[in-house]
């Protein structure tokens, strides 16, 4: 049998064909012990029209390792990102406003600690300065450190200095975009300004004043942009800027182009190695002929997140019968829930859920094990082989749509032995998140106008 290479299968299961998809993909051991250079996946799907053209920008997505090769991180540093990425979110839940109280705590450098996986370049201002901001579908507010700065980490590029722009405009308190900031959080101090500020849950905030500023990609300016011209800053930000609020809220990116963009875009996340991945913002780039959509989620308690409607999971092409569709539903108090994220590494599952897929692709991989590593408990030791089969794992959706994931965005090297594991994890509540490593190079479509995300056709 031929070797297969990194084969991503995305396809639509109707009712009447039962077809079981594929069951194993090959390992390269050697290639990801020796280099994290990643091969695109293969990838069919199926259809959905071709939408209108209405406005396209694009910005290169690079992997916080690519960017800053002097700071690369070593597994538990990203193991202490994920959960504090984790705990973040389980914590919007329970409480989705956040009061801060107290701006005292230490100002990390971005540079030595960071939740911010995914960066991309903009313009920002007029002359446009290059800055990096962190990319989070999570979050809506879109930020960066200015000057003068009171307390501020340290970033890679100059603090922004928005005296030097001619088009930044403070945003009054009086103004109607001040009252979007999500519960209340506009105030007015002595100058009338509309003062924002955000906290992330993980020790990071940002807290400062609203302005229209002008961003630019590549060539294409976009002007009066809502941004927070953030003075007192702090957290795990990676040596970025400030960050892009992806989310669906009325303050993101994609919210405020509005029409201009047909209230899409689009992702490719990189591996941490490989090559700059892609985003894209606008109808007829970012929604394509070829993608399977599933629809989204709304959750009153989390109105910024991504949800879809899971139902089941898969090992070997075949669907875990002990995994109901009530493992993953979301309530009507806001419970539960599948959530699609960015920001978060490694995908969470219910303890019921994960336990079945763990003894599921134990079973069908026949791999030699090794200890647990952190948050991993199915590990294996392969640093004798040159590649191994490895199961595949399915996810199934609302509506009969399936998604099976290669072997590369299942099993992550751990150290330099050679010792592997599963990059899944039991989540602590109901909640599952889908997280970056399995959405790796997979073409990630967020259709906010029309409610629907889709994976595909295209790979990076």
């Amino acid at each position: 049998m031929a070797m297969l290479t990194c084969l991503l299968l995305i396809h639509l299961i109707s009712l009447f064909n039962r077809s079981r998809g594929l069951e194993f993909d090959y390992l390269n051991v050697h290639e990801l012990l020796s280099s994290t250079h990643r091969r695109p996946p293969k990838i069919s799907t199926h259809h959905l029209p071709n939408p209108a053209a209405v406005c396209n920008l694009s910005l290169q997505l690079h992997h916080r390792d690519s960017i800053f090769p002097n700071h690369l991180h070593s597994i538990s540093d990203l193991f202490r990102r994920d959960f504090q990425r984790v705990a973040a979110l389980h914590r919007r839940l329970v409480s989705p406003h956040y009061q801060l109280t107290d701006f005292t705590s230490d100002v990390f450098s971005g540079l030595d600690q960071g939740t911010g996986e995914y960066l991309v370049r903009l313009g920002v201002g007029t002359p446009p300065v290059e800055q990096y901001l962190v990319v989070d579908s999570g979050s809506d507010v879109i930020w960066l450190q200015c000057q003068p700065c009171s307390q501020c980490y340290t970033q890679s590029d100059p603090v922004f200095d928005p005296a030097r722009s001619t088009s930044f405009s403070p945003i009054p308190y009086s103004s109607p975009i001040c009252a979007l900031l999500s519960g209340g959080g506009g105030g007015a101090a002595d100058d009338g300004k509309c003062h924002y500020q955000v906290a992330y849950g993980d020790g990071s905030y940002t807290r400062g004043t609203l302005a229209l500023e002008t961003l630019t990609f590549e060539a294409i300016a976009v002007g009066e942009v809502a941004i927070g011209c953030g003075r007192q800053n702090g957290g795990l930000f990676v040596g970025a800027a400030g960050l892009l609020g992806l989310g669906w809220g009325p303050l993101s990116f994609v919210s405020q182009l509005g029409g201009l963009a047909g209230g899409s875009f689009a992702y490719c996340l990189p591996s941490s190695g490989s090559e700059a991945g892609e985003m894209v913002f606008g109808r007829s780039e970012a929604v394509q002929v070829g993608a399977v959509w599933v629809p989204l989620l709304r959750n009153p308690r989390a109105p910024s997140f991504y949800y879809v409607g899971l139902t089941g999971l898969g090992v070997g092409g075949a669907r875990l019968t002990a995994v109901g569709e009530d493992e993953f539903e979301l309530t009507e108090k806001g419970g539960g829930g599948t959530v699609v994220d960015t920001g978060t590494a490694v995908t969470r599952l219910p303890a019921a859920a994960y336990r079945a897929l763990r003894e599921g692709f134990n079973a069908a991989s026949r791999l030699p094990a090794a200890a647990g590593v952190s948050i991993f408990d199915t590990c294996y030791a392969l640093g004798g082989y040159g590649s191994v089969r490895v199961p595949t794992v399915s996810f199934y959706f609302v509506g009969g749509t399936e998604l099976t994931l290669p072997a590369r965005n299942l099993l992550i090297p751990v150290d330099g032995a050679g010792t592997f594991c599963l990059a899944f994890a039991a989540s602590s509540s109901d909640l599952t998140i889908l997280g970056n490593i399995q959405q790796q190079g997979i073409r990630i479509t967020v259709d906010s106008a029309n409610g629907f995300l889709g994976f595909g056709p295209n790979t990076c």
